[in-house]
């Protein structure tokens, strides 16, 4: 449905040049091709079209005054945030450092001047197929985090626990000095590792009393579900092993597969942590919530049982010690890791 979206719209390249020929003689070749423009003569101009209007493309000259084109592509890359935005820049210096600068910025492609019409709009052409393909992506995968949540939603004992582990993962994993993309696919992880239990029986994940055995071998399944759903989309290839391998013990006790150790994924080890602490928090049909405190005190006892890696357990204790108890109450509205 995106991608027929696209076709239907014309994109839109935003040309940024201080010398009003220069964008003339752009603006003709692209629209003999059929694309939309904007023109900016600067780059504050430039940066309030892109807020306004959200372009598909830009076309930056490097060398303007006031602010130059290095500065105005890092600029567009901040604002555009995890959506990808290509920039090409066009440029007069064929050196290799002003090429590496302009890298370090974000550009994603170069013309030199003078340029051949023929050759922009190869480049242009590639670059906006390659940003219809991350549109696609991003959309496909807000589709499956949306279902996660959903999914909670239909469980006033579940509802939100997803969305705190998601939180929490992100925040222990920068507690830990993770780079921010590990960060950002524990933060994903925790979202979806439940997300194998959309097909099981209401009956079943609500039950009060103990499960049966062959029950319970059916809850044991959900993480093998929860991979199989995810498995289709590339973005999420990182996570697959910490949704199958969440419930998986130190000890080797754990399942699907029976993993031990330092052979359990380190994001998988991260998340068994992180969604144990928040379920011994949390109320369920056949308990009742722990406190904070409680909790804690248990991790503590627990940290050598074979449940966890004891190692990182040691460090999200002393993280979870130093912050406040309100951040963890399930009565509480407040998330203080909400954006």
């Amino acid at each position: 449905m995106l991608g027929l979206q696209r076709l239907q719209q014309r994109p839109t390249v935003l040309i940024v040049d201080d010398i009003p020929s220069n964008i003339e003689l752009i603006e003709v070749i692209i629209k003999a091709e059929g694309y939309s423009v904007l023109k900016a003569y600067h780059g504050n101009k430039a940066v309030e079209l892109f807020e306004e209007l959200n372009p598909d493309i830009a076309i930056i000259d490097v060398m303007m005054p006031d602010m130059d084109g290095y500065q105005l592509c890092h600029i567009l890359k901040d604002l555009a945030g995890k959506r990808y935005f290509p920039i090409i820049m066009l440029t007069a210096l064929n050196d290799k450092e002003s090429k590496i600068k302009g890298l370090e910025c974000g550009a994603d492609d170069f013309i030199s001047k003078p340029f051949e019409p023929r050759e922009l709009l190869v480049k242009m052409r590639s670059l906006l197929k390659l940003k219809e393909l991350h549109d696609e992506l991003e959309h496909s995968e807000n589709i499956i985090l949306t279902l996660a949540v959903a999914l909670e939603a239909r469980d006033p004992y579940t509802r939100g626990h997803s969305t705190r582990v998601g939180e929490l993962s992100y925040e222990f994993a920068s507690f830990l000095g993770l780079c921010s993309r590990d960060q950002e696919m524990l933060k994903k992880a925790g979202i979806l590792h439940d997300i194998g239990k959309i097909g099981m029986s209401e009956t079943i994940l609500k039950k009060p009393a103990p499960l049966t055995d062959d029950e319970f071998n059916l809850i044991k399944r959900h993480p093998i579900i929860g991979e199989q759903i995810c498995s289709p989309l590339h973005s999420l290839q990182d996570i697959l092993p910490a949704i199958r391998h969440h419930h998986e013990r130190w000890d080797g006790r754990g399942f699907p597969d029976g993993l031990n150790g330092r052979d359990i994924p380190f994001y998988a080890r991260i998340l068994s942590i992180v969604d144990s602490f928040d379920a011994m928090l949390s109320e369920r049909p056949y308990r009742q919530g722990r406190t904070y405190y409680d909790v804690l005190a248990a991790m503590r006892r627990e940290q050598y049982s074979g449940q966890w890696d004891p190692e990182l357990v040691s460090y999200f204790i002393e993280m979870a010690s130093v912050i406040n108890e309100e951040i963890f109450s399930m009565d509480s509205p407040r998330n203080i890791y909400q954006e």
